[in-house]
C-alpha cells in the first residue's frame, strides 16, 4: 500500500484542474437544455414526429439519471481519475457523434450514451472540488461548482436559440467538443485518486431493479402529459415496473447485499437525507421557470426566443454575481450554513409569488426580469450553503456518495417539477377558460362591444383562451412558491456544518 498522502492541490496546479472540472459541469448542466428550444428544426431536418423528437431529451434524462447514483461505486471500482476523465472524454465523443447524426434514431442514440456519460460529471466534479481544495477552502471549490450547476441549465435555452438561428441545430452539440477535449486532457493527465482502484464486485441485481425502477419513473414523468397519463397503457405499465423497481432495489441494497452499488446507510446521516429533500426542492423550482416562463413570455407577449432567453439569463447573471460574495461570508465559518438556506428558500418562495403577481397579457420585460433576478439571488443563497451543510456533516468517505445523492434529488426534483407543472398548466387552463367563458355573456358591455364586429365571436374566443392561460401560468409560479416555503423549516432538522479534518488517503 503506498504511503498516506492528501490529494490537496494549489497554485497552477489547482487553478487547471478548477477550470476543467468547472469545463466538465458546464457541459453536462447546458445540455440538459441547451436542445431543447432546437427540437422543432431537428424534427424537420431529420423528418422525425413529436414524438422521437421527445426522446432526444428524454433518453439523455433516463440514462444520466440511472448513472448518477452509481458514479461513487463506479469511482471506487475504477479509480477516480480514470473514471472521471473517462465520462468527460466519453461526453465530448457521443457530443461529436450527435452532432454528426443523419437520422432520428440515430440521434437519440447518441443521445442515451451522452446522457450515461454525463451522469457521473456533475457528482464526481462536486466531490473531486471538495477533496482538491484546501479544508478551509470548502465554500470555495462549492462556489466555483455552484457557477456550473446552476448557470449551466439557465443559460442553455439561449446560448441553444442562438446557436441554432445563426448556425444550425448540430452546433448545439458540436460546441462541446473543444472544451470536453480540454477537461478531459486536464482530469487525465493532472487529478490525483483519492484512494486505489478496489476489485469491488458488481451487485448485478441491484443495478438491475436501480435501472428498472429510475428508467420507468424517469420516462412516466417525461411522457406521462403527452400520453394523458394512466389512460395510456404504457404510463401504467411503466409506473408498475418503477414501484416494482424501486421497491426491490431498496429491499434488496438494505438487507440482502454486502456489497451495495448504491450505499443507502449513508442516509443514516441526518443533514443528507434532510439536504437531499431541500435539494429536491431546488431543482423543482431551478428547472420549473425554465419550463413555463419561455412558454408564457413567447406565446402571451410574443416575445422572441433569444428575447426570452434573455429573461432567464438575468437570473443566471445575478446567481454567478452573488456566489462569489456569498463563497467569501460562508467561506468565514461564522454565520451557520443553516441561517442562509433558510433565507435562500424564503427569498425563492417570495421571488415565485412575485412573479405571479406579475404575470399578466401585457408584461413588461423588466416587471418580469426584477422577480426573476430576485430568484437569481435566492438560488446563490442555496447551492453552496447547501453542499457545506451537507459535505461538512459527513465523514470524507461518505462524500461522493453524499454529492451523487444531493444532485440526483436535483435532477429528480427538475423532472418531477416539469412533469407536474405541465400537467397543472393544462387543468388550469381549462379551469379559467370554463370560469371566462362563464362570464362572457352580453350583459358585460365589453364582451357586447367586441361580439358586434365582424369576426367578433373568434375574436371573443382568442382573448378568452389568452387569458386563462395567462392565469394558469401566474397559477403555476404561486404553487411553486407555495411548494418552496413549505419545505424551508426542514433546514432547521440539519445538523450544523462541522470543520472534519481532512483525512489522509493513499493516492495512485
Amino acid at each position: 500500500m503506498q504511503g498516506q498522502i492528501d490529494v490537496v492541490e494549489r497554485g497552477g496546479r489547482l487553478i487547471v484542474i478548477t477550470i476543467g472540472i468547472l469545463l466538465a459541469t458546464l457541459l453536462q448542466t447546458l445540455d440538459i437544455s441547451i436542445v431543447n428550444v432546437a427540437l422543432p428544426i431537428i424534427q424537420g431536418n431529420l423528418g422525425a414526429t413529436i414524438d422521437e423528437g421527445a426522446w432526444v431529451v428524454t433518453g439523455y434524462i433516463i440514462s444520466a439519471v440511472i448513472v448518477i447514483p452509481l458514479t461513487p461505486w463506479l469511482q471506487t471500482r475504477f479509480g477516480r481519475r480514470q473514471y472521471y476523465a473517462t465520462a468527460i472524454l466519453g461526453f465530448t465523443a457521443a457530443s461529436a457523434l450527435c452532432g454528426l447524426s443523419e437520422s432520428i434514431s440515430s440521434l437519440i442514440f447518441w443521445r442515451i450514451v451522452q446522457g450515461a456519460f454525463g451522469g457521473g460529471l456533475i457528482a464526481t466534479g462536486q466531490a473531486t472540488l471538495r477533496d482538491t481544495f484546501p479544508r478551509e477552502r470548502l465554500g470555495a471549490s462549492q462556489g466555483i461548482f455552484a457557477l456550473g450547476a446552476i448557470v449551466g441549465p439557465t443559460v442553455g435555452p439561449t446560448l441553444g436559440g442562438w446557436l441554432t438561428d445563426n448556425f444550425a441545430w448540430n452546433y448545439c452539440f458540436l460546441i462541446n467538443i473543444l472544451p470536453g477535449l480540454f477537461a478531459g486532457l486536464v482530469v487525465l493527465t493532472m487529478l490525483r485518486n483519492p484512494t486505489k482502484p478496489q476489485a469491488v464486485p458488481l451487485d448485478w441485481p441491484g443495478l438491475a431493479s436501480l435501472a428498472l425502477g429510475l428508467g420507468s419513473m424517469q420516462y412516466v414523468l417525461d411522457e406521462g402529459q403527452r400520453k394523458d397519463w394512466f389512460s395510456d397503457t404504457s404510463i401504467v405499465v411503466f409506473s408498475v415496473l418503477s414501484v416494482i423497481g424501486l421497491v426491490v432495489f431498496v429491499g434488496w441494497e438494505l438487507f440482502a447485499t454486502r456489497r451495495p452499488i448504491v450505499d443507502l446507510r449513508a442516509f443514516r446521516y441526518r443533514s443528507l437525507w434532510t439536504g437531499s429533500v431541500l435539494a429536491l426542492t431546488m431543482g423543482a423550482s431551478l428547472y420549473g421557470a425554465i419550463v413555463f416562463l419561455p412558454q408564457y413570455v413567447q406565446s402571451i407577449l410574443g416575445y422572441t426566443a433569444t428575447l426570452s432567453g434573455m429573461l432567464i439569463f438575468w437570473r443566471a447573471l445575478v446567481t454567478a454575481v452573488c456566489v462569489m460574495v456569498v463563497v467569501r461570508i460562508v467561506g468565514s465559518g461564522k454565520i451557520d450554513t443553516r441561517v442562509f438556506l433558510g433565507i435562500g428558500f424564503i427569498l425563492l418562495a417570495i421571488s415565485n409569488w412575485w412573479l405571479g403577481d406579475v404575470t399578466t397579457s401585457e408584461s413588461p420585460f423588466w416587471t418580469l426580469a426584477v422577480p426573476v433576478m430576485f430568484a437569481g439571488f435566492g438560488l446563490s443563497l442555496l447551492w453552496i450553503p447547501l453542499s457545506i451543510a451537507v459535505l461538512g456533516s459527513v465523514p470524507g468517505e461518505v462524500a461522493p456518495k453524499a454529492t451523487a445523492f444531493v444532485n440526483l434529488s436535483v435532477q429528480l426534483g427538475g423532472s418531477m417539477s416539469t412533469a407536474a407543472l405541465v400537467t397543472f398548466l393544462a387543468h388550469r387552463e381549462a379551469f379559467h377558460q370554463t370560469v371566462l367563458a362563464g362570464n362572457a355573456n352580453l350583459g358585460n358591455a365589453a364582451v357586447h362591444s367586441i361580439v358586434q364586429d365582424p369576426g367578433g365571436l373568434q375574436t371573443l374566443y382568442q382573448l378568452i383562451v389568452q387569458q386563462a392561460n395567462t392565469l394558469a401560468y401566474a397559477d403555476a409560479s404561486h404553487i411553486i412558491g407555495i411548494l418552496t416555503a413549505c419545505c424551508a423549516p426542514l433546514v432547521l432538522v440539519m445538523e450544523r456544518a462541522r470543520r472534519r479534518a481532512a483525512p489522509a488517503v493513499s493516492v495512485e
